[in-house]
């Protein structure tokens, strides 16, 4: 049945123009309509207007909500997030309060791979579960679309098991989902020391099954010190585009060493964190595509530096936020 909302106190983001994003100056330019009404039809936006304009003869047939003086917002479109996982690492947030840093408890065998171990030893049906939950809850809170990241299982089985809830998720939960393989979000313990076997596991084993199945939309790579340096990124990213995986690559959390710039280079569709970002990056960002993503929660839980999103914007550029929803 076609709903009409009235007496909209502000009808929000209401762009004429079709646009892919706002950048710079732009961004503080937020177009609302006041006292609106809006009219929807299976499931799209039919018409909208001033309530000065509006007639209700014509919707006399319609489904009407009275917003009674609220805000109509579009919904969120969140671009990152682990909502798949298993258990939690609640323990290691008193960790932190106690002064051990997010590198002292993944050395001591938490952080990713504590999750990962968990995972794998967790059923597919009830990750589904848990995650089909998750999506329930962030859909009440006015989300949109979510995009979600495997990473947690950092081994074949554990990585397709992930990519295949999130399957399962696209095709029964009503929220619009993206899946992104995040293999090389950590190395695994069977590899310690070899990084670059297990990279090939990734390339060789797991990317031709995940395409194959269409397990996934989009290629993460974790690039930081520690984890995967810029060489790896780049492997992980060109293997990737072989099976037509846009890239979005986690960099430049805790350091700078170039991420942003082969980011850049490979016509990443985002780059993500930047709580540490340089002149240099931004440069690189200038004139791009490539979209610079902050995750200000992360800042919150983990005590780092938020990214500087006002000195990203004065730059000319966009920005956009995600949650990092993780364990």
């Amino acid at each position: 049945m076609p709903t009409i909302i009235t007496n909209i106190k502000g009808l929000v983001q209401v762009r004429e123009e079709k646009i892919n994003f706002i950048a710079g100056k732009e961004m503080s330019n937020l177009p609302v309509i006041s006292n609106a009404w809006l009219a929807i039809r299976d499931g799209l936006i039919e018409d909208y207007g001033s309530m000065d304009d509006y007639n209700s003869k014509t919707f006399s047939s319609y489904k009407e909500i009275n917003a009674s003086g609220r805000f109509v917002f579009p919904s969120w479109v969140d671009s990152h997030t682990h909502i798949v996982y298993a258990g939690n690492r609640e323990g290691e947030f008193v960790d932190r309060i106690n002064g051990m840093s997010y590198a002292e408890i993944a050395d001591n065998g938490g952080g990713i791979i504590n999750s990962a171990l968990k995972l794998r030893a967790t059923s597919e049906d009830d990750l589904y579960r848990s995650a089909y939950a998750r999506l329930d809850s962030v859909m009440a809170m006015g989300t949109g679309a979510v995009e979600i990241k495997s990473g947690y299982g950092l081994s074949i089985e554990g990585e397709l098991k992930m990519l295949r809830v999130i399957k399962r998720l696209k095709e029964n939960h009503p929220l619009e989902i993206k899946a992104t393989f995040l293999g090389a979000h950590a190395i695994p313990p069977e590899f310690k020391g070899n990084k670059n076997g297990y990279l090939d596991q990734i390339v060789n084993e797991m990317l031709p099954v995940i395409a194959k199945e269409g397990l996934a939309d989009y290629i993460d790579i974790f690039c930081e010190k520690g984890y995967f340096d810029i060489d790896d990124t780049k492997r992980i990213i060109e293997a990737g585009a072989e099976f037509d995986l846009v890239s979005k690559p986690h960099v430049n959390q805790f350091n700078s060493i170039g991420g942003v710039e082969v980011g850049v280079k490979n016509s990443a569709l985002s780059v993500d964190h930047l709580e540490v970002i340089t002149k240099e990056d931004i440069e690189f960002l200038q004139g791009s595509k490539t979209m610079p993503v902050a995750l200000p929660g992360c800042s919150l839980f983990l005590s780092i530096p938020y990214t500087p999103a006002r000195e990203i914007i004065e730059a000319g550029l966009p920005l956009a936020l995600a949650t990092d929803f993780n364990p």
